[in-house]
């Protein structure tokens, strides 16, 4: 089992990164979507689909 690890060590800590990474952008986006903001960044003004995406209540 040692000589697996030392063996793949590096694809083992760039795979913990990049999940680390994956992981801020998923719950970055949750945040987003919770206080209401676009996964575009540039709003719904000129969006010819902005009536399907934010219905009125």
């Amino acid at each position: 089992m040692l000589l697996w690890l030392t063996n793949n060590i590096g694809t083992i800590i760039v795979s913990i990164i990049v999940c680390a990474i994956v992981a801020v952008i998923v719950i970055r986006m949750i945040k987003n979507k919770k206080k209401g903001k676009s996964s575009c960044g540039c709003g719904c003004a000129d969006c010819p689909m902005s009536g399907s995406c934010h219905h009125e209540n």
